[in-house]
């Protein structure tokens, strides 16, 4: 039996999408997820960790992939650099302030579309899923890599990047649902084996895509950012086209 495409796997039926975590890998996101819909295959739902939780959290609070992009476009160092004593270098105040501004203050359980976002309790040292509050405190929690930024606290709670423990951000997706994953490559090979939660996941009902050699970006290398979206929005073309064999679709 000849394999599907990603294309026919994706008419078959609603999907929730979720994205990986990856060292500011939003820009190769937020690419991907502009060749998705671009396609025609909107979600159905959305989670995520860490830069997945940050596109996938944008998109449910309604900023639109073109919205999306622009902002991505003028992103500068500056707009999120401050540096300050703390559980890392950066207080993460300039990068909320721009997270409450990209969702207008907006609630998770008022999203368009229902959201999921993977983090680490530094207490409990478990990874946790949230589903309800502030959905620019959701995500700003997910994303405070720990020794960049420093933790966040919500309600009780103090939280670090969801990439911790939950690399491929899909702890909020509901086990047998349909699921497309969108997986940021390792670079090297030894990183891959290192670690079992660095691996796409591998379960019902689920097809990852992993897009090799996309220009990794940096905060000193935002100048490529905008090169990361383009290759991830034509490798996931390149993607819908190819089959998928073992739950995975792998391109270049």
């Amino acid at each position: 039996m000849t394999a599907p495409t990603l294309r026919e796997w994706l008419r078959e039926g609603p999907f929730t999408l979720a994205m990986s975590s990856g060292f500011f890998g939003f820009y190769a996101h937020a690419g991907a997820l502009a060749a998705l819909l671009d396609a025609g295959f909107a979600p159905a739902g959305l989670a995520g960790s860490s830069a997945g939780a940050l596109v996938t959290g944008l998109f449910a609070g309604g900023l639109s992939p073109d919205a999306m992009r622009d902002t991505l476009t003028t992103l500068r160092r500056e707009d999120f650099w401050d540096p300050a004593p703390g559980l890392g270098l950066l207080a993460g105040r300039r990068f909320r302030a721009r997270l409450d501004a990209l969702t207008a203050g907006g609630d998770i359980a008022r999203a368009a579309l229902p959201y999921a976002a993977s983090v680490y309790d530094l207490r409990a040292r478990t990874t946790r899923v949230l589903r309800e509050g502030s959905l620019a405190a959701a995500i700003h929690a997910s994303c405070a890599l720990p020794g960049l930024f420093h933790p966040v606290r919500v309600g009780p709670a103090l939280y670090s990047d969801g990439g911790i423990a939950d690399r491929p951000g899909v702890a909020g997706v509901p086990a047998g649902a349909r699921l497309l994953h969108h997986h940021l490559t390792a670079r090297s090979p030894w990183r891959r084996a290192a670690s079992a939660s660095l691996a796409p996941p591998r379960r019902p009902g689920a097809v990852s895509v992993g897009i090799a050699g996309i220009t990794r970006v940096h905060p000193f290398a935002l100048e490529r950012g905008m090169t990361a979206y383009r290759e991830a929005a034509a490798g996931l073309r390149r993607a819908l086209a190819s089959p998928v064999a073992d739950g995975y679709v792998a391109v270049s």
